[in-house]
């Protein structure tokens, strides 16, 4: 792709971000042929998942290599990723730029699954009982979702034994000093996030191990198992 069309791409995501009604209508699908969406993905991608973000990183998914190796300079994925798995990961998976906060660009009835792995946490419950409701209801019939925030539980339990510093600064970051945007907004054990999934019309909602459950990939996806609660459910 050239830097011209690029431009021109991103321009039109841009104004479709702004203004947050446009839909998703050509999804690709998966290696197995379902349609599987990463939400809030970062850069912890699978192959053939469309991957939704409202990063940078998103939105110069598949830029031209120039424009990649500038944007790792500016970017925090270099204490993470080397620059060439960078611009890999970037060029080689599909990126969908959107604020999730704010809506959903998927029909009804049109994805298989959902992934989402720490990014609930970084929403206001409202809105993560908005986007629920939506997913759902973008969710095929028996469609799946696996939603994976950091464990309260866990959270409190570090406050039993006597580790109150880390579950201040690991889970409520009260001296992270980074945006708005990256703060925990609200923090979830099993059965606040159930209680969300139901109250959305979800069922067989259920508590998974790390790297086990029905949502394909899970051994690219899954990540930080000790301080991770993972849930599945069904629509």
């Amino acid at each position: 792709m050239s830097l011209t069309r690029f431009v021109i791409d991103r321009a039109v995501g841009l104004l479709g971000w702004v203004r947050q009604g446009r839909r998703l209508s050509r999804l690709p699908a998966t290696a197995r042929g379902q349609v599987c969406v990463n939400l809030g993905c970062g850069l912890a991608v699978a192959p053939g998942w469309i991957n939704v973000d409202a990063s940078l990183n998103a939105l110069f998914g598949g830029a031209p290599l120039p424009l990649l190796h500038l944007l790792y300079r500016l970017s925090g994925a270099s204490r993470y990723y080397s620059r060439d798995d960078y611009c890999r990961l970037l060029r080689a998976h599909h990126f969908v730029f959107h604020d999730l906060a704010r809506s959903l660009p998927f029909p009804a009835r049109s994805v298989d699954c959902y992934f989402s792995s720490h990014f609930f946490e970084h929403l206001f419950q409202a809105d993560a009982a908005r986007l629920l409701r939506d997913m759902h209801a973008s969710l095929k019939d028996g469609g799946l979702v696996r939603i994976a925030v950091p464990d309260l539980a866990f959270a409190v339990a570090l406050y039993g034994k006597g580790e109150k510093t880390r579950m201040l600064d690991d889970y409520f970051f009260v001296n992270d000093l980074s945006s708005f945007l990256a703060r925990h907004k609200y923090m979830y054990d099993f059965e606040l996030l159930g209680g969300l999934l139901r109250e959305a019309g979800f069922r067989e909602i259920r508590q998974c191990h790390y790297r086990e459950g029905a949502v394909p990939d899970l051994h690219l996806l899954d990540n930080r198992p000790e301080e991770t609660l993972f849930v599945e459910a069904r629509r």
